[in-house]
């Protein structure tokens, strides 16, 4: 098992004034924040663990399935705590956060997608529409007070990792991510 050697990861969870009421709309703001940061370290720590994921294409593609497995962490997290209409402000607001940042790093790194290309957002939209479908298949671990990823769900963002990275590596990558990577960054999000 390729474990890393980075520490755990570290993010603050807690709001900076607390008291006030959040929207959804800001409650979404802070996890999105969260989940983009957790994404970023899950790729710095499986880069640690000597996987080859190539700055460019390869980094983004990596990203974008973590973000899509987080984003539906999130929203299963928000159906335990608020109702109908709540929950879909937060997890439309979640997405459109998220699909921002992506965009935006994206542009920094790859530069603009020629005019006629599907843009980042839209990409990253559209994958997490198809596999949204996929991951409702999967049930959490039982007896959990709040959402925990089950087996099949942590195994399936394993299985969509293999494609993102080299051939030699995908013997180990769903391993790794059930072991070590998938659990911590889902940690953090529960904390958000």
């Amino acid at each position: 098992l390729l474990m890393s050697t980075l520490p755990a990861m570290r993010l603050k969870t807690h709001w900076f004034k607390p008291g006030a009421p959040k929207t959804p709309e800001q409650q979404a703001g802070a996890t999105g924040f969260v989940i983009w940061r957790v994404s970023i370290q899950m790729l710095k720590r499986m880069r640690g663990a000597q996987f080859d994921i190539e700055a460019g294409t390869a980094y983004f593609d990596f990203v974008r399935e973590v973000l899509v497995f987080l984003v539906l962490v999130a929203d299963r997290l928000a159906h335990q705590r608020f109702d109908a209409e709540t929950r879909v402000l937060f997890t439309t607001a979640l997405v459109k956060h998220v699909a921002d940042t992506l965009q935006g790093n994206e542009e920094d790194l790859l530069g603009l997608r020629p005019a006629d290309a599907v843009s980042a957002q839209d990409q990253f939209i559209d994958l997490l529409n198809e596999l949204a479908g996929h991951y409702a298949e999967f049930d959490g671990e039982p007896n959990q007070t709040e959402f925990t990823p089950g087996f099949a769900f942590m195994r399936y963002l394993g299985h969509r990792l293999e494609a993102t990275l080299p051939e030699k590596d995908r013997r180990w990558v769903i391993e790794q991510v059930m072991a070590s990577e998938a659990p911590e960054a889902v940690a953090l999000v529960q904390r958000t």
